[in-house]
Parts: C-alpha cells; structure tokens; sequence
C-alpha cells in the first residue's frame, strides 16, 4: 500500500503541490482527476523519486521511502507508465519489454512473461517489430507492458488515453479493472477522460491547484459533480 501524508513540492516561487495526503489500496484502481497544469504529472514524479519531496513523508509498505532513489521505487515493486509513450524506439517490442526485467536476475531477466502477452495479444504478433514502427496505441500497450514485466504491486499510469484511438483505450480499460481484480496490485491512474475514469475508478481523488479539493468512491462520481470539477 502506498500512503502519502502532507507531501509538498516548491517550484521556484510557487508551491506546486500543497499537503497532499491519500493512500492507494490493493485491487483498487484510484483515479486522480484534475485540468491541466494542477500538479497531477509533479506529484507521480514526487511518488517515483523523479522529484525529491520538499516535505511530507512517503510510505511504501509501511516504509518510509523519501529518501529512496527511482531504480530503488521500482526494485521495491512501484512502476510508472509516464505521459507520452517512452518506449525504445530502435528496439523490438520483445526487447523494448526484456527492458522491464531490470529488477530481475537469471533466467527471470531473460524471457518476457507470457502474461503480458495474453493481457496484449498484439505484442506478441509484432514482437520481432521495432517499437518506432508501431502506431501510438500500440506504443502505449508496449508501455504498460514493460511497465508490467517487473511485477509491481504498484501501478502508475499517466493519462494512458491521451491521443489513443477509441478501440485502444477499451483495451487499455479492460486490462487495467482485469489487473485490479486480481487484488494484488495497487493502480493509481492520472486521467483527463472523465468517463474512462468514471467507468474505472474504485476511488477519486480531484487536484485543483496543488491540492485535493474532493475525493470519494468511483461509484458516487456522477452525483459528486466530478465531471463539472475536471471538464475543460
């Protein structure tokens, strides 16, 4: 379980993140809403290590992990799937996912679990492709999928439907509630699309200028008037 206790981030002048606080609980997915510019993209990079928190405490299984590096975040079972599909571009897909074994050693680190083939069939059929060469929704299943290779128990998925095609972002959907229903991984999902979170979100959390202005479970979303709070 991941618990975040008063976090506040500083960017110059201004005070980008402002003592957030939530937890993240196994086989929910918890969707993270909010216009651009709020801070949302900020705080996963304060989660990962990217961004050293200015204050406030962060715990990973009931250990304090502020002052650990990202390669560490993710030996420990965090993984993150960033905005805009970075993958390998020169590399195959099997290779781009053989990337995600870096917290393996052995055989393990060797051979990509047939899983993320079943949750992506179309990774297997393109396997031998070169990541650059695979249309933007297909990068993003590739993303993930790496993202998935070193069997997190947290996932962190940064707007994973931004410029996807409609039959796409199903997919992704359908993968992501399928992971959660598994109950042994966490899923924090940054979104814009209201109803792709609505229709996924166990728990929200809605940002508004650094800070958590409403939260509650995904089915009360409608009647919270969450849609009016994210709307562009």
């Amino acid at each position: 379980m991941l618990q975040v206790s008063e976090l506040n981030q500083y960017y110059g002048g201004s005070h980008i993140l402002r003592g957030l606080s939530f937890e993240t609980r196994p086989g929910e997915v918890t969707c993270l809403l909010g216009r651009n510019g709020v801070g949302k993209t900020t705080l996963l990079k304060c989660l990962m290590g990217l961004i050293p928190a200015k204050s406030g405490t962060l715990r990973w299984n009931d250990k304090v992990i502020n002052s650990r590096k990202p390669h560490q975040r993710v030996q420990a079972g965090m993984a993150y799937v960033p905005q805009g599909r970075e993958i390998f571009p020169r590399l195959t897909v099997e290779e781009n996912l053989l990337m995600g074994l870096a917290r393996f050693s052995g055989t393990k680190a060797r051979q990509v679990p047939d899983e993320i083939y079943q949750l992506f069939p179309v990774l297997q059929e393109m396997k031998s492709r070169r990541g650059g060469d695979l249309s933007g929704g297909q990068q993003q299943q590739l993303a993930i999928g790496r993202a998935l290779a070193c069997k997190p128990q947290l996932l962190i998925l940064d707007e994973p439907t931004e410029g996807i095609q409609p039959s796409v972002i199903k997919e992704i959907g359908a993968v992501i509630r399928q992971l959660a229903q598994r109950g042994d991984m966490s899923i924090l999902l940054v979104e814009q699309f209201y109803d792709f979170a609505a229709e996924l979100a166990d728990s929200y959390l809605v940002m508004s200028r650094g800070e958590i202005v409403q939260r509650g479970r995904g089915g009360t979303m409608e009647a919270d008037g969450v849609r009016g709070l994210v709307a562009i």
